[in-house]
């Protein structure tokens, strides 16, 4: 799950992580009031959506008076921001964010991430702030500090010794200040589940001090019993309807922008099957995992919500049977002709359990556009080509 930028701040200020001050607001004459509650004669009119790249976007701009924060705030409430994160569609913008104006000596990029290989949290620094991190990671990897923190151990001092002398950071009294930004960041990350925080940038202001300037965060949706708090920052309008709609059927669906739809039984398996698809020369249209529970109905829903992507040109169902069976996916496929108008072709394997009673339900049901497939790269190859109108 991820939140507005104005929640992360709410959350940075319970953990002493220094902020701006800012006031959401849902119209522009709710902005100008929080501008002048701010006072001062710098502010900052930011769009909040969950994406990054707002500021390319047109989504932060910066207002030198009262008045400009409203005409600002009229352009941005309403408009639809489009940035590398929210694909060509676009996202809504509902709510801006008023956020006092700073005094900006340095930017400098702060994140934590889990890294899957090493099993454990990592601090990402550079010195490059505002730039995009993927572009900093692909142009410049030098200036990309890593810093893996054990969860057996915490964070400490060396790890904050590590990241200050990476970033170049030489002062005594700035160096304190960032380990202890990073110490703080660290915490929250690890007691409120998180799965990313990223803040770019992080400024050094005239006086020394580190303030997050941005602020992005991701949960785990699995931990979020654990956290009423932050479960109760949820926005639904942010989030994607087909993925909501999955979600109730015990689906974990994922949109893409491919034109092959993948119906898959396990997160490993399905993984495998897009990278299979990509491998023969083709691009996955999303990742749907129906889970060890399937049946006839949950398929048939599966089926539904591929399906209202117009991009979609071929379905592959990729099902190994073990807790569920491969007659239940079968019997779902029929329900899906039934109920939905499958238009295009099915490309079917079934392996595992009652997979010989599956493929005999399929072939007494003789529906045309179904198509067999005898293992995962015979089913690619066919997803593939039927895609291709071949």
């Amino acid at each position: 799950m991820n939140i507005h930028e104005y929640q992360a701040k709410q959350i940075f200020a319970k953990y002493g992580v220094p902020t701006p001050r800012g006031i959401v607001a849902n119209t522009a004459d709710q902005a100008v009031r929080n501008a002048s509650e701010l006072g001062g004669n710098i502010w900052v009119v930011k769009a909040q959506i969950h994406a990054g790249g707002r500021g390319l976007g047109g989504g932060v701009k910066l207002a030198r008076s009262i008045d400009e924060v409203g005409d600002l705030a009229s352009q941005i409430l309403g408009m639809t921001l489009v940035t590398h994160q929210t694909g060509p569609e676009g996202k809504l913008v509902q709510k801006v964010y008023i956020e006092e104006g700073a005094d900006i000596v340095d930017e400098l990029y702060l994140g934590v991430v889990l890294d899957r290989a090493k099993e454990m949290p990592v601090i990402m620094a550079s010195t490059e702030g505002g730039m995009e991190i993927e572009n900093v990671a692909h142009d410049n990897p030098e200036k990309i500090i890593k810093v893996a923190v054990d969860p057996a151990i915490g964070f400490q001092g060396f790890h904050g010794r590590e990241l200050v002398f990476g970033l170049g950071i030489t002062d005594p009294a700035e160096q304190k200040k960032f380990i202890s930004f990073a110490s703080k960041l660290y915490k929250l990350y690890m007691e409120n589940d998180a799965e990313m925080i990223e803040i770019n940038p992080l400024i050094k202001t005239g006086s020394g001090d580190f303030l997050a300037l941005d602020g992005k965060m991701g949960f785990d949706d699995s931990a979020l019993g654990r956290h009423p708090d932050i479960e109760d920052m949820r926005d639904i309008s942010e989030e994607d309807a087909d993925e909501r709609e999955a979600g109730r059927y015990g689906l974990s669906y994922i949109s893409l922008d491919g034109e092959i739809g993948c119906m898959v039984n396990g997160a490993g398996l399905a993984m495998g099957t897009m990278d299979t698809i990509n491998y023969m020369g083709g691009t996955p249209a999303n990742f749907l995992d129906v889970g060890g529970k399937a049946n006839a109905e949950t398929v048939a829903k599966g089926f539904e919500i591929i399906l209202k992507n117009p991009k979609v040109k071929a379905i592959f169902v990729n099902i190994f049977g073990g807790i569920v069976r491969c007659d239940r996916i079968a019997n779902g496929i029929l329900e899906a002709t039934k109920m939905v108008n499958v238009h295009v072709p099915v490309i079917v394997r079934l392996d595992g359990t009652n997979a010989l009673e599956a493929a005999e339900i399929l072939k007494n049901a003789n529906i045309p556009n179904v198509i067999a497939a005898t293992d995962l790269a015979d089913g690619a190859a066919k997803a593939v080509a039927a895609a291709k109108g071949e």
